[in-house]
């Protein structure tokens, strides 16, 4: 169901719509306010029925035939299991997840050696709960190298390589508590990573000041997109929530929330407006090289100052606890999503620098317009024709408006700039368009991440699962094309066309992500491509062998109980989706082993006792035979 506003202060509860039992719901929970909803338990909002949506008619169609290869692929961050999941677009078809902060039992992510010199220290962690995935660029445009990824759980950030989709590197960000909104520098290419932290603390955290939230502060930090150390951070006043770069490398923006400084719920929604956060990364970058800033606690990462006040931040006042902060792929505006507020606040990035020279008379100066949209918006996309999307998160609805009418709007013209609003199902978080992310937006596919599914697929217990929908923007309606259930709370995606990422099939011999564990070998005299030998170091065994289908290059090796065991295994097979696996009954050892790929994984040895070993992933017609023993004896033995 669509339907178009003519004046665009009117609000959908003076609306005559097509689906009164959805409406009426919406409507009535619309009454409550936005504190009603967010704030409480919310029956009434969970009691609406299906509005009984389908395909729409003329839309374009999502069929892929059978044995034909996608036109995009998206990128869907795993939400709370710490995975990245590759969907093919427009099919939907699942085609990989990619293990990142979790640790996964089909993989050995996390278990195994190469994944723990990844993850670092963090590897201690089971969980994750990746946010927001975006690929890296190169003058405003996508270039496929690297996807990048935070955990907002704990406050880390992830880069993963897109030739082989696997992550490359992971960083713990220092002096914060919880990476929440994460965007990367468009130009001239992905410099920085930009990565808010939201939850505010005391600086440093080390006990002091537990019931003083005056002394608590969030901290904004760039990461060196190629070497993944953190460059330096800002401090700032008030909660960091989502936030953008300009299409020049000069500016990034981020929403803030809690300028109260509140520790309770209440406390954080007292103020009218909070503010949108802009940095001027040129003045950073030169307060670092000038020596004006601090460090704190252990950490040496410099930190600037961008408190209220100071010359490398501004602080634009903007309604009410806003969220989403998206910039508009013309490179014109960072739109800012009010969520308790029914608008959106649109930045003219062109006003920037004389902000900064202290050219205007205040910090609302630069904003363009403040299109009110409806009840709870969340983020905006955008179709590379002009049109902005904007998720409603109350109203549970796309709305489809046009900027420039909004800013025609804002300077007194009768002009309406809604153009559209579709029902979603349900309460849709982040949306996104295809390209929707670069200047090269190409305005064909939008999905709309919805946080409640309800009723829309079959049951599966009091855990439900999400709802992405797709919608085709080809035209001048959006229609509704296909729900998709996904896991765990998928919390953002970026879509590109699949010409745009070039993978390895099998793995390169001299490929870095293995190359400390063959360095090893070779120290061990170890040849990794032909030798099957087993290296006794006091407790320490190092068994070595190769895998090619149905085959281990060693069908048993012995060890005593409580040695410390480190298997590596290369598989010498040539032909590509021929992947084997390692993994031992009774110890939680498991691994892939790719081809051409080297792995190893290191573990105790158990009580005395026969342990099969076993490729676990289907290689040939006599994989189940592809197996061996370890043989473990006693200690004393």
């Amino acid at each position: 169901m669509t339907k178009r506003d003519d004046d665009p202060k009117n609000t959908d509860q003076n609306e005559e719509v097509a689906n009164p039992g959805r409406r009426s719901f919406l409507g009535a929970t619309a009454t409550v306010g936005a504190l009603g909803v967010t704030g409480g338990t919310g029956t009434a909002l969970m009691m609406g029925g299906s509005g009984g949506a389908q395909a729409a008619e003329g839309a374009k169609s999502k069929d892929v035939p059978l044995g034909q290869l996608d036109d995009y692929y998206g990128f869907w961050s795993g939400g709370q299991s710490g995975e990245i999941r590759i969907y093919g677009v427009p099919s939907m078809r699942e085609i990989m997840r990619v293990p990142v902060f979790n640790h996964c039992s089909a993989t050995g992510w996390g278990m195994t050696n190469e994944s723990k010199r990844i993850m670092g220290d963090s590897h201690r962690f089971t969980n994750g709960d990746t946010h927001h995935p975006h690929l890296s660029y190169t003058d405003g445009s996508h270039d496929g190298r690297y996807l990048y990824v935070n955990d907002k759980a704990n406050s880390r950030v992830a880069r993963v390589r897109l030739d082989v989709f696997k992550p490359d590197a992971m960083v713990s960000v220092p002096n914060v508590q919880s990476v929440h909104g994460l965007r990367l520098q468009k130009a001239p290419k992905t410099g920085y990573v930009f990565a808010n932290g939201e939850f505010h603390i005391p600086q440093p955290n080390d006990g002091r000041d537990l019931d003083n939230p005056d002394n608590y502060w969030c901290l904004w930090t760039a990461i060196d997109g190629e070497t993944m150390e953190v460059a330096w951070q800002v401090m700032v006043d008030g909660n960091l929530d989502n936030m953008d770069a300009d299409y020049t490398g000069k500016y990034a923006a981020a929403t803030c929330y809690n300028s109260e400084k509140g520790v309770k719920l209440n406390e954080k929604m007292r103020s009218e407006r909070d503010w949108v956060v802009v940095f001027n990364i040129e003045r950073i970058e030169q307060a670092v090289k000038d020596g004006n800033y601090t460090t704190i606690g252990d950490s040496e990462v410099p930190v600037v100052d961008g408190r209220h006040g100071t010359e490398v931040t501004r602080y634009v006042p903007i309604p009410k606890n806003p969220h989403g902060c998206n910039t508009s792929t013309d490179g014109k505006y960072f739109i800012a999503a009010g969520k308790l507020s029914p608008t959106a606040s649109m930045i003219d990035i062109s006003k920037l620098d004389d902000l900064f020279a202290g050219n205007l008379e205040n910090e609302r100066d630069v904003i363009a317009a403040e299109p009110e949209l409806g009840l709870g918006p969340l983020h905006t996309t955008y179709d590379g024709r002009g049109n902005a999307y904007t998720t409603l998160f109350i109203d549970s609805q796309i709305v489809k408006w046009n900027m420039e009418k909004a800013v025609r709007h804002y300077n007194g013209e009768d002009v309406n700039y809604i153009v559209q609003k579709l029902d979603v199902h349900y309460q849709p978080g982040h949306n996104h368009a295809s390209l929707a992310e670069s200047k090269d937006a190409d305005g064909q596919w939008l999905f709309s991440l919805n946080k409640f599914s309800k009723d829309r697929f079959l049951p599966v217990g009091p855990l439900h699962p999400e709802n992405d929908q797709m919608i085709d923007i080809s035209g001048e309606e959006m229609k509704l094309v296909h729900d998709t259930p996904t896991f765990a709370e998928p919390h953002d995606t970026v879509i590109v066309p699949r010409d745009m990422i070039t993978t390895k099939q099998i793995w390169d011999r001299d490929d870095p992500f293995f190359a400390e564990t063959v360095r090893r070998a070779k120290e061990d005299g170890i040849d990794v491509e032909s030798d099957n030998k087993v290296i006794r170091d006091g407790n320490d065994v190092r068994v070595y062998m190769t895998s090619s289908a149905p085959r281990y290059g060693l069908t048993e090796f012995r060890v005593k109980e409580g040695n410390e065991v480190t298997v590596t295994i290369t598989n010498v097979d040539t032909v590509e989706d021929v992947s084997h696996g390692f993994c031992v009954i009774g110890h939680g050892v498991v691994m892939e082993v790719n081809p051409q790929q080297t792995s190893s994984i290191t573990f105790t040895a158990g009580s005395p006792g026969v342990y099969w070993y076993y490729c676990n992933w289907f290689c040939h017609a006599l994989h189940m035979e592809m197996a061996g023993r370890m043989l473990v004896e006693p200690a004393d033995s």
